[in-house]
């Protein structure tokens, strides 16, 4: 296991960046903690398989350095590294059986033959594998196989860290939660360092530690489901973590209130806001109450999803989401009010008070 240090790490794909538009990963400067679990949170294009290569060895940053527990490994090799990787697509020896694809990189490194079978025996039984432990791989379906890459993954002991670059895609639902609840076990269990990249705020927030929430190269906010949910640093984070998402809307500021069209919010208070740029609130859809009194809004729909509705509608002119009880009151004259101490404020996308 190991401390991962990324030292200022820039990458750009093509020569000679000029602008930070050249840049696919803008600089990013954070240690991930020994034995702890991560995930790498964000739309495709954002970054996160660039910054999970760049730890693999699969890729060199084009500037800065990545350290292992303080010793430089910018110039290793993935081998070099000690690092196990999880991809996309299982990676499986067909012409092997199960045990003998877990055994393989166990061998490859001389382990002894009776300590490859006590640990193969091991991950069989943590995958569900252990009836088709002398199958052909070939003859398995893709969640099976994949539960194999996994396995490789988990099968050394000796790893720096394990990292996972969206497991999950080719499994069907019900086996994704299965999968990710024995890797949330399975990581208490060995406290192995991991880093598993996925666009899945269910896959990221169930099974890492800290979820670093990525934004067109940048990592926006570095946090827990609670930080990222209460607390988004970022208007990015707000409308990506969340089912609705954070409402961002648009706001001129009259000394301590907000102005929205012709209404009026109250600012939280000791909000300081700078001159000179756009600034914006962000409201929860859990922290809006509709009713009969309040702000006027317009509603356009109301879609139900079980346990709540979700009611889209206007608040001057601005699409605003509520998120209403099931069997809430939806008046003929409809009004929105606010929970007190839930608004956030941003200054140029960011929160103020959390800018980088």
């Amino acid at each position: 296991m190991a401390a991962i240090t990324l030292d200022h790490i820039r990458h750009a794909y093509g020569p000679n960046p000029a602008s930070p538009a050249d840049y696919a990963l803008k600089e990013v400067h954070h240690t991930f903690e020994d034995g702890a679990a991560y995930a790498l949170l964000g739309p495709s294009g954002c970054g996160k398989t660039t910054l999970l290569n760049i730890i693999s060895g699969l890729v060199r940053p084009s500037e800065g350095r990545l350290l292992f527990d303080g010793q430089d490994v910018t110039d290793l090799s993935t081998q070099g590294r000690n690092i196990a990787q999880v991809f996309q697509f299982p990676v499986v020896y067909d012409t092997m059986t199960v045990a003998e694809n877990l055994a393989f990189p166990l061998r490859n490194r001389r382990v002894p033959a009776g300590e490859i079978k006590a640990k193969v025996a091991e991950v069989l039984d943590m995958i569900g594998l252990a009836a088709m432990a002398g199958k052909k791989a070939r003859g398995l379906n893709a969640d099976q196989k994949q539960k194999i890459s996994l396995g490789r993954g988990l099968v050394r002991a000796d790893v720096a860290a394990i990292l996972f670059d969206e497991p999950l895609t080719v499994i069907d639902p019900h086996m994704k939660w299965v999968l990710r609840s024995q890797l949330k076990q399975l990581h208490r269990q060995f406290g192995r360092t991991m880093i598993y990249v996925t666009h899945d705020q269910t896959e990221a927030l169930t099974f890492a530690d800290k979820v670093a929430v990525m934004f067109e190269g940048e990592i926006v906010q570095i946090g827990d489901a609670a930080q990222l949910f209460d607390e988004p640093a970022h208007t990015f984070v707000g409308y990506f973590i969340g089912s609705p998402g954070m409402n961002v809307l648009p706001i001129k500021v009259d000394g301590r209130r907000a102005v929205i069209g012709g209404q009026a919010v109250a600012l939280p208070a000791g909000v300081k806001i700078p001159a000179g740029k756009t600034i914006e609130l962000g409201i929860r859809p859990e922290h809006l109450t509709l009713g009969r009194t309040g702000l006027p809004i317009r509603i356009d729909r109301i879609e139900d999803v079980g346990r709540r509705r979700i009611v889209r509608g206007k608040l001057e002119g601005l699409d605003l989401v509520i998120a209403a009880p099931e069997d809430g009151e939806v008046p003929a004259d409809p009004h929105v009010q606010i929970e007190a101490g839930k608004v956030g404020v941003f200054a140029d996308s960011w929160r103020l008070g959390t800018q980088p």
